[in-house]
């Protein structure tokens, strides 16, 4: 393995890249232009849950696509004009529903997610942030018996992978959930899911423990990513500073697919945007756990910030403005659930997650271009899988044994 190693971007993925490689004899520097783990990592429902083993794209999308067409639900919004341009992405991403592909994503999957859950356990406690890790579990609520009896499929998945869940009435629900409003006739309370109060403390923890053992932490603005005469790539910074990498590694998130193509590298990723918002609740309230309300599409969590509404998925380009009617949308579903006070945040939290046609990430090397490797498309898992893609990533190119398959992650079955 080359000893000098850029990891470029410090979210949640990028920041356990550089752990996991440093602790194979690497040096590593860490850039990012912001402050650590402040972007897509910061923004999210705080799980890490082997349930999250079923994607998005599965068999039962086809039934839902008519509702979800009309543009009006709180699960998925879109920007026509976004989606007309990413047709071909649409397109492999339905493909990716088949019975034969979508098995092969959750055993993927689950291996990457399996694989986190032991690292985050450990990795928590060096880094002296397990005040931050929770494992309540979390619950998944549905409205009517008809929406629990239609997801019994996923619950048949769960058994198969050994998820360990337990079903709920509406009483049972209460006895774990007191504050939430008796409008759920069924719920779901999947045990084996850690939640965390705190994403960003928790990545910053994961970089101080990075920085105490050697670790280099640059923050800069790089722009453009070139190859030197030399074989090293060129780091090109918004100031005009350039900077020399024998070895890079691409963790940015929804950035990537921009920053890689004048090298042509061509990303097919697309942005399942999401928004946040945080509530003040009264004394007597409380969310022990987060929830997933399965008809009003947003997921509640305690956080220490206050309770955390996270929205469902917006299609849309990573840097457009904007549109908080979904988040509207889902206060207003949420509302009907559980005693929200008065929103805190001055404006709502807006972050974009990387997408790729089979859900499943990019981690391995970039076919033809010696020397640069990739962690990216982690959709709406980078925080639950991120300590098992850095590992995954750092005996690859070690050249160690791999702790899980690589193949459904590999690069080229894209580029």
């Amino acid at each position: 393995m080359e000893k000098n190693i850029t990891v470029l971007g410090a979210g949640m993925v990028g920041v356990c890249c550089a752990l996991a490689l440093q602790r194979l004899g690497a040096r590593v520097t860490l850039i990012d232009r912001g402050e650590l783990g402040n972007e897509t990592s910061y923004g999210n429902a705080g799980v890490i849950a082997r349930s999250s083993l079923i994607p998005f794209n599965n068999p039962a999308l086809w039934k839902s696509l008519p509702r979800y067409s009309l543009n009006q639900s709180a699960q998925l919004r879109y920007n026509l004009g976004f989606m007309m341009r990413n047709w071909t992405w649409a397109v492999q991403y339905l493909s990716n529903t088949r019975k034969s592909r979508f098995k092969k994503t959750v055993v993927a999957l689950n291996s990457l997610i399996s694989l986190s859950s032991e690292l985050h356990q450990a990795w928590v406690k060096e880094a002296g942030a397990e005040k931050h890790l929770h494992d309540q579990g979390w619950i998944h609520l549905y409205r009517t018996e008809a929406a629990f009896a239609g997801q019994a499929w996923a619950r048949r998945i769960y058994e198969q992978y050994d998820v360990a869940f337990e079903v709920l009435d509406s009483a049972g629900l209460y006895m774990l959930e007191p504050s939430i409003k008796s409008i759920f006739e069924r719920a779901v309370w999947i045990k084996d899911t850690m939640s965390i109060s705190n994403p960003r403390a928790v990545v910053k923890a994961y970089a101080r423990l990075f920085t105490a053992q050697g670790g280099s932490i640059v923050r800069s603005d790089v722009r453009h990513v070139s190859k030197a005469g030399n074989g090293h790539w060129v780091l090109q910074e918004v100031t005009g500073l350039q900077r020399e990498a024998p070895c890079l590694v691409v963790a940015l998130g929804p950035w990537s697919a921009d920053m890689l193509l004048p090298l042509g590298v061509r990303i097919p990723m697309v942005y399942e945007r999401g928004y946040h918002m945080h509530y003040q609740v009264a004394d007597d309230v409380a969310l022990n756990r987060p929830v997933y309300d399965t008809g009003g599409g947003y997921v509640l969590t305690p956080m220490e910030e206050g309770i955390r509404l996270s929205t469902g998925v917006e299609l849309n380009d990573y840097n457009a403005p904007a549109m908080t009617e979904q988040l509207d949308m889902a206060q207003q579903f949420a509302q009907q659930a559980f005693p929200l006070g008065a929103r805190k945040d001055q404006k709502p939290w807006l972050g974009s997650r990387p997408t790729l046609p089979d859900c499943r990430p990019m981690i391995g090397a970039v076919p033809d271009h010696a020397g640069l490797w990739l962690a990216v498309g982690h959709h709406h898992i980078g925080l639950n899988t991120g300590p098992a893609t850095g590992q995954l990533l750092a005996a690859l190119m070690s050249g160690e044994e791999p702790p899980i398959d690589p193949q459904p992650f590999a690069p080229e079955r894209y580029l």
